[in-house]
C-alpha cells in the first residue's frame, strides 16, 4: 500500500517527542492527521506548523475517544500515548499502576476497539502500536511500565489475528531509548536529568521513529512489517546477575 491509500491519521500523545514527529511526517504524505493530546498549546503550536486537526483530549476519556472514533473513519491509527513511573514493585503504588495501565493499556485497546472495525470493513487500514525493548526485554526498575508495554506487544500480534483476512496491517515499533522530552517528563527537566540520559550519548531522534513508521506504512500491499525495534548502536539489552545463596533479600 502506499501512502495515496489511505487517506485519515490519528496520533495520540502528539503534542511533543514521538508523536508530533510522526504527525509532521505524515502530514508531509498529505494525509489528513488528526493530533490528540493533553497540551492544548502544544497542539495548537503542531497544527499551525503542520496542518494537522488538533485534538486536546486525554487518551484516557473514553467519551471523547469514542465521539472522535464516530465522526471520522481513521485509515491509520498510531497509539503512541504513554507515561511511566520509575521503579519496582517494590517502590510502586496504586494511583501509579493505575495511570499506567490506563494510559498504556487500556487507552490502547479502547481505541483499538473503536477503530478495527470500520478498518475492516473497508478493507483498508493500518494500526501502529508504540511499545518499547521493555516490552520485550527484562532490566532493573520500571516493573508496572514493562508489565504494560509486554501487553501491548501481545496486543499487536493478536490484532494480526483479529484482522485476518481483511487488507488491515498492524505493526509494533519498538524504541529503546530515543532523544525526547520523556526524561524530563518522568524524571524532572533538569540539567542532570539531561546529563543522566541524553548528553553524551549518540540516540536516534524522534523523527527517525516516524521514518521507521512511514517505511512501515508504505510498504506494498501484500507485506505486513510486524515488529520494528530500534535502538541506539551502542544500546544493548539484556544481561544476566546471579546472586550467591546466602545474598540479604531483606534489604531493596
Amino acid at each position: 500500500m502506499a501512502f495515496s491509500d489511505y487517506r485519515t491519521a490519528l496520533v495520540t500523545g502528539a503534542s511533543s517527542g514521538i508523536g508530533a514527529a510522526v504527525v509532521e511526517r505524515l502530514c508531509r504524505e498529505g494525509l489528513e492527521v488528526h493530533a490528540l493530546a493533553r497540551s492544548a498549546p502544544a497542539l495548537q503550536v503542531l497544527a499551525d506548523r503542520t496542518g494537522c486537526v488538533a485534538h486536546a483530549m486525554d487518551v484516557t476519556d473514553l467519551a471523547g475517544l469514542t465521539a472522535l472514533a464516530g465522526a471520522t473513519a481513521f485509515d491509520i491509527v498510531v497509539n503512541n500515548a504513554g507515561v511511566d513511573r520509575p521503579g519496582s514493585l517494590l517502590q510502586a503504588d496504586a494511583e501509579g499502576i493505575d495511570l499506567l495501565v490506563d494510559v498504556n493499556l487500556r487507552a490502547v485497546l479502547q481505541l483499538c476497539r473503536l477503530t478495527l472495525p470500520g478498518m475492516m470493513a473497508r478493507n483498508r487500514g493500518h494500526i501502529v502500536n508504540i511499545s518499547s525493548i521493555a516490552g520485550t526485554y527484562h532490566f532493573g526498575g520500571n516493573t508496572t511500565y514493562h508489565a504494560t508495554k509486554a501487553a501491548i506487544h501481545m496486543l499487536s500480534r493478536q490484532l494480526r489475528i483479529d484482522a485476518c483476512g481483511k487488507q488491515v496491517r498492524v505493526t509494533e515499533i519498538c524504541p529503546g531509548r530515543v532523544e525526547t522530552e520523556i526524561f524530563g517528563h518522568v524524571h524532572g527537566d533538569s540539567a542532570a536529568t539531561r546529563e543522566r540520559f541524553v548528553e553524551g550519548f549518540a540516540l536516534p531522534q524522534a523523527s527517525d521513529i516516524a521514518d521507521a513508521i512511514a517505511f512501515a506504512l508504505a510498504a506494498p500491499q501484500a507485506v505486513n512489517v510486524g515488529m520494528i525495534e530500534i535502538m541506539p548502536t551502542l544500546q544493548v539489552p539484556g544481561g544476566l546477575t546471579t546472586l550467591r545463596a546466602d545474598h540479604d533479600h531483606g534489604h531493596v
